[in-house]
């Protein structure tokens, strides 16, 4: 058994623990043994769902031969991505100079250095389908180690300049985009969309994706208004997802991709992050149903005992002694409940519990669903005492209430305060609200640039292989696009113009890039779009939530809903969200105040004047 892996707090890492292969974990630790026996070091970098990363690690980690290659003439690093994703960043980066097929497993090898000299992804243990073997590739590195050692530093160099290039290239600030803009570029990803199957891209080859982000740009308001025909698109593609097998039938929640244009043979892996957004895509299509379905799935399936979201459920299970991809999925509720479920990654990220925290906080108002808030509270509560460093700055994972020692990038601050925002409206709990204000203003320095908290990952700073800057979405909001969001909501509650400023430095540094590929920048477009319209924010004060206005006021399309008592109403002015300032009982009744860009009209007792 690896000690090195076993005591991780990583899922992926523990996996591996047993195998002969001599892992390390990502730290300067494997370097140094590098250096001091002048050999190469081969990095692999995958996370647990991960079907491929699955394959290699029975295929090639599991088999003594390769373990003894490797340990003849590498040093071995395991890296789980989601617990690194600096690291991945910067070797998916670096890997684009090797191969046009990027993905995981990602296997890199570099110099003890650290610098990138060769890369690829899954390699079969026998030569297949134009691919070498793992073993093959190893013996080609090592001869080349050994015998053309200039060649390979001079691959690493160019390697590590074009980085440096890239991540160095200051950015040309452009003007806040305008509706004109905006409603363009919702039209030109519309364009792309698969008018048979729904959603984005027709190609029956290539594998579709349900792109949150870009979804969830095409439902802004604004977008909505100046370009409806574009934002219909969203609909129907939630509409021709949620009623595919993308869907999980049963237990609600979307598998991470469809290898079919139609949405068929689902790639089986659920996703935290998928998940949480796809609510509130769901929540704003009015689609209560899905919504309903996709909640349930998290409470049920991912949240753990401690409070805090697992990052993903796994594709594969064992059936009748045999593993199996996908089976379990298929079976009916009856079925299921004879068989283990697929394992759950325990570790709780702190970005993506900052996502599930707010779907969950606006759909349990929206909706009506205490339940669902009182989780919210509880990931906040987690991840707040857990995936907090003693110097106040976040970490990136932790796992079974063990934090890692990797730090938290920029979409973790981001991500984390626009939940807890969420939270502080839906609970009426300032402390929240605080707390993200915090957040938020910990990544600016003091002239208003973005700054990561206690810089970015050492090892990779040390050696001078950093990742470029990740504006484009994944799978998720960038880290620009994320700290952009956390700021416009807190200027929305009243927390001040410096708020509206940063957001919209961020996202003018990035404005043109995003207009001209919007699906790859959906995020921090609806950022730009609520921006760039007067927001409506409704604030419902009452004594018990119970009553018909409070009810109507659920359903108003509006930026902001806070439903809180008087007393919760004051603490939150107290504390410099201005948009509480002044709001109170009206002859002791609830009384909703209805306010675009900060100016209220006058308050309403009445559910019937809300609504008109």
């Amino acid at each position: 058994m690896n000690r090195r892996l076993a005591e991780s707090t990583s899922p992926y890492l523990r996996a591996h623990a047993g195998n002969p292969v001599d892992w390390y974990p990502w730290g300067e630790e494997a370097f140094a043994a590098a250096r001091e026996r002048d050999v190469p070091v081969v990095v692999s970098i995958g996370y647990s769902t991960c079907h491929w990363c699955h394959v290699m690690a029975r295929e090639s980690f599991e088999d003594a031969a390769t373990a003894a290659d490797l340990a003849a003439g590498f040093v071995a690093i395991k890296v789980d991505r989601e617990e690194h994703p600096e690291v991945d960043g910067a070797y998916m980066a670096a890997a684009g100079a090797f191969t046009q097929s990027l993905g995981w497993p990602l296997t890199v090898f570099t110099t003890p250095e650290g610098r990138p000299f060769y890369a690829g992804t899954y390699f079969p243990p026998q030569p297949r389908d134009g691919l070498p073997a793992f073993r093959q590739v190893l013996a080609a590195v090592r001869e080349a180690w050994t015998e053309r050692r200039d060649q390979i530093d001079g691959t690493a160099d160019a390697v590590v300049s074009a980085l440096a290039e890239v991540r160095e290239a200051p950015a040309a600030a452009s003007a806040l985009p305008t509706v004109e803009a905006l409603a363009a570029a919702a039209r030109a990803l519309a364009d792309r969309e698969d008018r048979e199957f729904g959603g984005f891209g027709s190609d029956p080859n290539a594998p579709k994706f349900p792109v949150a982000t870009a979804l969830r740009f095409l439902q802004a308001p604004a977008v909505r208004d100046a370009a409806p025909d574009a934002a219909a698109s969203a609909g129907r593609a939630l509409d021709a997802m949620a009623s595919s097998p993308l869907r999980d039938a049963v237990e609600g929640g979307f598998f991470r991709y469809a290898t079919r244009r139609d949405w068929s043979v689902p790639h089986y892996e659920r996703m935290l992050t998928d998940n949480a957004q796809l609510l509130d895509v769901a929540l704003d299509a009015g689609d209560d149903g899905t919504a309903r379905g996709v909640a349930s799935f998290l409470l049920e399936v991912l949240q753990r005992p401690g409070g805090g979201f697992g990052a993903a459920q796994d594709s594969e299970s064992w059936i009748d002694g045999a593993r199996s991809e996908g089976g379990y999925y298929l079976r009916d509720a009856a079925s299921r409940r004879e068989l283990d479920p697929p394992a759950v990654d325990a570790k709780v990220v702190t970005g993506w519990n900052g996502l599930a925290i707010g779907a969950l906080s606006r759909a349990g108002v929206r909706l009506g669903e205490e339940a669902w808030i009182h989780a919210a509270r509880r990931a906040a509560d987690a991840v707040l005492a857990t995936n907090s460093a003693g110097d106040g700055h976040l970490v990136r994972t932790s796992l079974d209430g063990t934090a890692s020692s990797a730090s938290a990038v920029l979409a973790d601050y981001g991500q984390l305060a626009d939940g807890l925002l969420a939270l502080a409206v839906a609970t009426g709990d300032v402390a929240y609200a605080e707390r993200a204000r915090a957040l938020v203003d910990a990544c600016f320095d003091p002239a208003g640039a973005p700054t990561l908290p206690g810089g970015g990952d050492p090892v990779l700073a040390a050696q001078g292989v950093g990742a470029p800057d990740a504006a484009s979405d994944g799978d998720e909001p960038s880290g620009p696009a994320a700290l952009a969001g956390a700021a416009t909501s807190l200027w929305l509650v009243g927390a001040g113009e410096r708020f509206r400023d940063r957001a919209e430095r961020l996202v003018a540094l990035r404005a043109d890039a995003a207009l001209a590929q919007p699906l790859a920048y959906g995020a921090l477009l609806r950022v730009a779009a609520l921006l760039a319209v007067p927001p409506r924010q409704v604030v419902v004060v009452t004594a018990d939530g119970g009553d018909a206005l409070t009810t109507a006021a659920r359903r108003l399309p509006a930026d902001v809903l806070a439903i809180v008592t008087p007393s919760q109403a004051a603490a939150f002015a107290e504390a410099g969200f201005e948009l509480f300032a002044a709001k109170e009982l009206r002859g002791g009744a609830s009384t909703a105040y209805d306010c675009r860009a900060f100016a209220c009209r006058l308050p309403v007792t009445d559910p019937a004047e809300l609504t008109a």
